[in-house]
């Protein structure tokens, strides 16, 4: 890797190993190696790597039009030789762009690279003839290009080796997924939220009750809005690195203000709701709105990470995972929530300012103060002062808008 990042001189370039949300792979692993450039994504690496940790599988390789010529690609591949550091490794094959990149790339380890290898070393990882197609592709591909694509390490260089191949690849065997099980682990999942101005304050003022904030969340995006379409990990900092993960995919221009990660205990009731397992993490992408005890809510600003705000909840909460298409909600959700996902009202349950009194009067007489104040400052305006000139006129400002689905 030391070779690769000499080349970059004072780029101001970093490396972010990350997890890959993918829906490919089953019991493999999606990881990705991000290269930032000043903060900006300037290139990724998506690999697959399996359940032992002893095979990686290179899935898509790409640098941005605006950051190539940097050697990026070639850091990013260092990267992954040096994150793994006695797998094997399938390049599988080649773009025509890939192909050029890979005959002047100086592969740090071609003894791990499965295409110099022998299927009998590596075949319980890789499809023995699926490999032996990949290489027959990239060998043609060299051809065509007029490149080298260092051949003499590849193992039988364009020979037919279909036979051989045919041997091996009894011995692959896909791996079973075992992922998270909803049914027996508390979960964690996240989501970016753009919050007016007057709540974004509230919530990150570290001088006022976390509980307290953590219910003026939850009363903002709904208590049956809990994410239906993102990843539900067993950790909170997965959850937290999903969400920094998609802002750097998103639109820049719009930056969300908050990221929030919730904890839900294990899912109760019978049967269980439909989930996909992947590797670390499961999802709900057809969710009728599955109800869930919210035990935990952590919150952060992107630009300051590490003051995070966070509150265990002594009494869990009742919420719900929020069904991926009103139409499909299920009747038990409909009975409890909105379309937007907040609760109907209950028939004599107490008001939303009910025991806040005292706290609704200190605000008011603050308010009451400080305009009493603004009015013994200014300046005595002249009784007969000219005419106004009438104000153009203005459209209403729209109201705030509440997150909903």
């Amino acid at each position: 890797m030391a070779g690769a990042e000499a080349r970059l001189d004072e780029a101001g370039v970093s490396l972010w190993l990350t997890n890959w949300p993918t829906s490919a792979g089953g019991a493999w692993t999606g990881r990705r190696i991000l290269a930032l450039v000043g903060g900006a994504l300037a290139g990724q690496l998506d690999v697959l790597v399996h359940p032992d940790g002893q095979a990686v599988s290179v899935w898509w390789l790409e640098v941005q039009p605006d950051f190539q010529g940097w050697n990026l690609a070639s850091v990013m591949m260092d990267a992954l030789y040096a994150a793994h550091p006695t797998a094997w490794i399938d390049h599988g094959g080649r773009t025509p762009e890939g192909v050029m990149w890979w005959d002047r790339y100086n592969e740090p380890d071609p003894q791990r690279n499965i295409h110099n290898r022998p299927p009998a070393e590596w075949a319980r990882y890789f499809d023995a003839l699926e490999v032996e197609a990949q290489k027959a592709q990239n060998a043609y591909s060299n051809r065509i290009a007029g490149v080298d694509g260092h051949r003499g390490a590849v193992y039988r260089y364009d020979e037919r080796v279909e036979e051989e191949a045919k041997h091996h690849a009894a011995q692959f065997r896909e791996p079973s997924p075992r992922g998270p099980d909803p049914a027996a682990e508390a979960l964690y999942s996240g989501m970016s939220l753009h919050l007016p101005p007057g709540l974004h304050r509230l919530v990150h003022d570290g001088g006022r009750d976390p509980g307290e904030r953590a219910r003026m969340l939850v009363e903002h995006v709904g208590h049956g809005n809990l994410p239906h379409d993102a990843a539900w990990h067993t950790t909170e900092r997965a959850a937290y690195e999903d969400i920094a993960h998609a802002e750097l995919f998103s639109d820049p221009s719009v930056q969300p203000a908050t990221h929030l990660t919730v904890r839900v205990l294990p899912v109760s009731g019978s049967p269980l709701p439909d989930h996909d397992v992947k590797a670390t993490w499961v999802t709900y992408l057809d969710s009728p709105g599955i109800p869930v005890q919210l035990a935990r809510m952590s919150w952060r600003a992107p630009e300051r990470p590490w003051l995070t705000h966070s509150v265990d909840l002594a009494v869990p909460v009742e919420a719900a995972i929020g069904p991926r298409l009103w139409q499909k909600a299920s009747p038990e959700y409909r009975a409890s929530y909105n379309f937007l996902g907040e609760r109907h009202p209950v028939a004599g349950a107490p008001g939303p300012f009910a025991g806040r009194e005292e706290e609704i009067r200190e605000v008011a007489d603050r308010l009451l103060g400080e305009s009493a104040r603004r009015n013994s400052q200014a300046p005595e305006v002249a009784s007969r002062s000219a005419p106004r000139q009438p104000l153009p006129q203005q459209s209403p400002a729209p109201p705030p808008v509440r997150r909903g689905r």
